[in-house]
């Protein structure tokens, strides 16, 4: 198998690159991982000009010798490229598993609704870095990449179809062409950096979006590294997305072990 690394948004620490192929020598020692040179490339916040990381994704994706894209990271900057680049993916893409989350989002939901592929919210390969986990988010991406493990699948999966997104992402989405049709399946979200009151804010916004009538329900992932709020919001996340899928009409259906952490699961979007 190969996978393809490319970054859509901002750039990575060179030391990743060594980083997941020792990683990957050791647990899929099969695989073979190609990172794009344009992983690299510093733009004021972007891993290149527009036309730079599109030209990269484009290059890779349409490449048959791959069998999966990994986005190196999120960080915005993804729905800059989304007109430049869905046009032009032609057969090879199609064949191809798509893996990342955040910012990434932009890309996995184009994709689906364009059923362009096998788009998945997963962990990514800058996460290498993070410490103190000794890179078991990455191992997990790579097993179900490369082997179909689905031990590292998020748990709640039941053969309904899924989708799973960063809140802020799927207000984004919302009321573009970009954003898939997901009646009948089950929505996981998930957030960060972020106070309540912007969370609770965006959730009135995904509860009255005529672009989300007809999902099965939604699952609610961790909301993690929560910025102050003075005074105290009052709520708890998940007394807030009680509340909203009250107003929306649609079931709650619990948590999604899903977050910006070291134990974020994988959520193919449709049936796993």
């Amino acid at each position: 198998m190969k996978i393809a690394v490319c970054a859509p948004a901002r750039p990575i620490d060179p030391v990743v690159e060594p980083r997941i192929k020792a990683l990957a020598a050791i647990t899929v020692p099969e695989v073979e991982i190609v990172f794009h040179p344009q992983c690299f490339v510093e733009d004021g916040h972007f891993a290149g000009s527009d036309s730079v990381r599109a030209a990269a994704f484009l290059e890779f994706a349409n490449d048959p010798a791959f069998d999966a894209i990994w986005f190196a990271r999120g960080g915005y900057g993804s729905n800059r490229i989304l007109h430049t680049v869905m046009p032009q993916l032609g057969p090879a893409a199609a064949r191809k598993q798509y893996l990342g989350y955040s910012d990434m989002g932009f890309l996995l939901a184009a994709l689906y609704a364009r059923r362009i592929g096998r788009p998945a919210h997963g962990p990514m390969p800058v996460e290498v870095n993070r410490g103190g986990d000794q890179g078991r988010e990455v191992m997990r991406a790579l097993a179900w990449l490369v082997r179909g493990d689905r031990a590292g699948l998020e748990p709640s999966l039941d053969g309904r179809p899924a989708a799973a997104f960063n809140l802020s992402i799927l207000n984004a989405l919302i009321g573009t062409p970009w954003l898939p049709d997901l009646t009948d399946h089950v929505l996981m979200i998930e957030e960060v950096s972020e106070p309540l009151y912007r969370v609770d804010r965006m959730l009135s916004q995904m509860a009255h979006a005529t672009q989300l009538k007809g999902i099965a329900g939604i699952r609610l992932g961790r909301v993690t590294d929560i910025q102050p709020n003075v005074p105290a919001f009052g709520e708890t996340p998940e007394q807030m997305i009680a509340r909203w899928c009250g107003e929306m009409g649609v079931p709650y259906l619990g948590r999604a072990d899903i977050a910006h952490d070291a134990e974020n699961k994988v959520v193919p979007f449709g049936v796993a």
